[in-house]
């Protein structure tokens, strides 16, 4: 499995858990206990045909755990260096997952590359989105990375 799939599966789990008032631990233990884990792969869905290995299950969790304790500042972020006509609560569950995801890799990863995290979020997000909504969040990540000289 590799690192960009990991951060899909984050960005799935991260919807999710904003869509639903589960325990996060509870959660991500149900989401990868191995009846349901297996009754994700299907031949259209290629994300869950492995299941994580060790370490990439820690990545998952860490992003995860990591994004919902620092949800605040994260999304204070993404509300700063989105367009002005772009309010957070405007934008799609699926972008905000994304983006999400990308700040905090950003913000507390050291072992991501900037670059690596804002390549991985455009492509993760163009699978979801339409193209606007694509060029938006790679203008916030871009603004934001800009704006906080993080390059």
């Amino acid at each position: 499995m590799t690192r960009d799939t990991a951060r899909e599966m984050a960005v799935q789990l991260i919807f999710g858990l904003d869509h639903c008032d589960a325990d996060r631990e509870a959660f991500l233990d149900t989401f990868f206990s191995e009846e349901h884990f297996s009754s994700l792969k299907t031949e259209n869905e290629e994300l869950y045909i492995e299941y994580p290995s060790g370490k990439m299950l820690a990545y998952i969790q860490r992003i995860v755990f990591g994004v919902f304790d620092n949800l605040e500042e994260i999304d204070g972020l993404i509300q700063r260096y989105s367009s002005v006509s772009w309010d957070i609560a405007r934008i799609s569950g699926t972008a905000l997952a994304v983006l999400r995801v990308a700040v905090f890799e950003i913000l507390y990863l050291e072992d991501v590359p900037v670059a690596s995290a804002i390549n991985s979020a455009v492509e993760i997000d163009k699978k979801y989105d339409t193209a606007d909504t694509v060029a938006f969040v790679n203008g916030c990540l871009g603004a934001f990375v800009r704006a906080e000289n993080l390059t």
